[in-house]
C-alpha cells in the first residue's frame, strides 16, 4: 500500500558531513494481531527497556525513578504480541542506571503483571551488581552475591537468567574459579536457568569473561561448566555478535539446551536456522521491532521462511545501526523508537543516557526504522523527530 495519503511523509534530516536529506517516508506500518507464546516455532525473549518518570525531583545521573505504569504497559504490549520479557537485564539499564535495589523494584513490578496477564512468560537478572569489583572481593564474595539474587528471584516466583559479573571477571584468575562459581550457583537453582554469555562489545569491564580474552577457547570453559550442569541450564544466550562463533557453540551444546540468540546483528538467519538446528531469542532487538519481530516468528511457525525473512531482513540494518560501536549504548536507540512509537512522552533516560548518541544517528536511526516499517505512526514519529532536531539547533 502506498503511503502518499498521510498528510506530512517527508522530514530533513542530519547527515554525516554537514549535509541535509529531505527525505520522504515510504515504509508502511507493519502491525501484529494478538499472540501466544505457543503461536510461534522458537522461544521467543525480548529484553524490555524501563521508562523513567522525567519530572521526578531526584539527580538524575544517579536515582532511578521509574514510571511504574509506562514501564508495565510496556511489559503487557511485548506479552500480547506474544513475546517472553526477559527482565531487568542490560537493556533495561541494569548496571549501567538501574541499581540493584531499583532491579528488585522491577522484579517484584513485573512478576505480580505477569501473573495477572495469565499466559506471560518472563524470566529474570540475577548477577551481583550490588558488588563493586575491587582488590578485596574474593571468589567467595562472588558466589555470596550471586547466591543474594538467587535467593530474591526464586523467592518471588521468578524464572532465572544468571548473567555474567563484573565482579567475577575482575577477580578470577583463571577458568576454574568461573567453573567453581557456576558450579556452586547452578547446584542451588531450583529450576534450569539461561545462562548469559555478555560480550566485551556491550560491556568492556566483560573482557576476558570464562578465563580466556579468546572467544573460542572461553567457549570451551562455558561448555564445559553447561555439560557438568546440564539439568541445571535451559540454555544459554551468547552477545557476541559472531553468527559463526554462535553457530558452533550452538552445535556443541548437550541435547535440550537452547542456544537463545543474543546476536542483534545476525538474528535473521540464526533464528530460521539450518539442516543442523537453530537458535531460539533472547534479544534486546527484538523490544524495538516488536510487531515486526511477532510477525515474523508467527510465519517461520507455519513453515513460510520467505515471508519470515521479507519481514525481518529490513530490520537488520535498523539493529546493527541501533548496536553500533559503541555498541554499550544501544539502549539509547531503543528508547528513541520507543519514544518515536508513542509508548512514552518523552525521550528521557536513568543516568542520561539519552545523550550517548549524536542526531546525525538518531536521524539515521529514524530513516532505516521507517524503511524496516517500523514506524507505527508516521505522523507522531515525524513530529518527535523534528521536536529532538529543534532542541539540536536545527529548526
Amino acid at each position: 500500500m502506498s503511503r502518499l495519503w498521510w498528510p506530512d511523509v517527508q522530514i530533513i534530516l542530519p547527515t554525516a558531513g554537514g549535509a541535509r536529506l529531505h527525505y520522504h517516508l515510504t515504509g508502511t506500518p507493519i502491525t501484529s494481531a494478538p499472540r501466544k507464546p505457543s503461536d510461534f516455532s522458537r522461544v521467543a525473549f525480548a529484553a524490555a527497556h524501563v521508562v523513567v518518570n522525567p519530572t521526578a525531583d531526584v539527580d538524575p545521573w544517579s536515582d532511578c525513578p521509574i514510571d511504574w505504569e509506562a514501564t508495565l504497559a510496556y511489559r503487557r504490549y511485548l506479552w500480547d504480541l506474544g513475546f517472553g520479557v526477559a527482565e531487568a537485564m542490560d537493556t533495561a539499564q541494569r548496571g549501567g542506571g538501574l541499581d540493584w535495589p531499583a532491579a528488585q523494584d522491577l522484579i517484584r513490578h513485573s512478576l505480580g503483571a505477569a501473573r495477572e496477564h495469565g499466559s506471560a512468560l518472563i524470566a529474570c537478572g540475577v548477577g551481583t551488581d550490588h558488588l563493586a569489583p575491587g582488590p578485596h572481593v574474593t571468589i567467595d564474595d562472588v558466589i555470596r552475591a550471586y547466591e543474594t539474587q538467587l535467593e530474591f528471584v526464586e523467592g518471588q516466583g521468578g524464572r532465572v537468567i544468571l548473567m555474567a559479573s563484573r565482579a567475577l571477571a575482575a577477580v578470577a584468575k583463571g577458568p576454574a574459579d568461573y567453573a567453581r562459581v557456576y558450579d556452586r550457583i547452578l547446584s542451588q537453582a531450583k529450576a534450569p536457568v539461561i545462562l548469559h554469555w555478555l560480550g566485551e562489545m556491550f560491556d568492556p569491564a566483560l573482557r576476558g569473561y570464562w578465563g580466556n580474552a579468546d572467544h573460542m577457547q572461553a567457549m570451551e570453559t562455558c561448555l564445559d561448566v553447561i555439560a557438568a550442569n546440564a539439568a541445571k541450564v535451559d540454555g544459554i544466550k551468547i552477545s557476541l555478535l559472531s553468527a559463526d562463533k554462535e553457530i558452533v557453540m550452538r552445535r556443541r551444546l548437550p541435547p535440550r539446551v537452547r542456544m537463545y540468540t543474543g546476536d542483534d546483528f545476525n538474528y535473521a538467519e540464526l533464528i530460521a536456522g539450518d539442516s543442523l538446528g537453530h537458535s531460539d531469542a533472547l534479544l534486546g532487538i527484538f523490544d524495538a521491532i516488536a510487531p515486526a519481530a511477532s510477525e515474523g516468528l508467527a510465519r517461520l511457525a507455519k513453515g513460510d521462511a520467505v515471508g519470515f525473512h521479507d519481514i525481518l531482513e529490513p530490520t537488520v540494518a535498523l539493529s546493527r545501526h541501533i548496536f553500533r560501536a559503541p555498541t554499550r549504548f544501544y539502549k539509547t536507540g531503543v528508547v528513541f523508537l520507543a519514544w518515536l512509537n508513542g509508548f512514552q512522552n518523552h525521550f528521557t533516560m536513568l543516568g542520561g543516557q539519552q545523550s550517548a548518541r549524536s542526531l546525525v544517528h538518531f536521524a539515521e536511526l529514524f530513516r532505516l526504522a521507517d524503511q524496516a516499517r517500523c514506524l507505527r505512526d508516521p505522523e507522531l514519529a515525524v513530529r518527535r523527530m523534528r521536536q529532538l532536531l529543534a532542541v539540536g539547533g536545527l529548526e
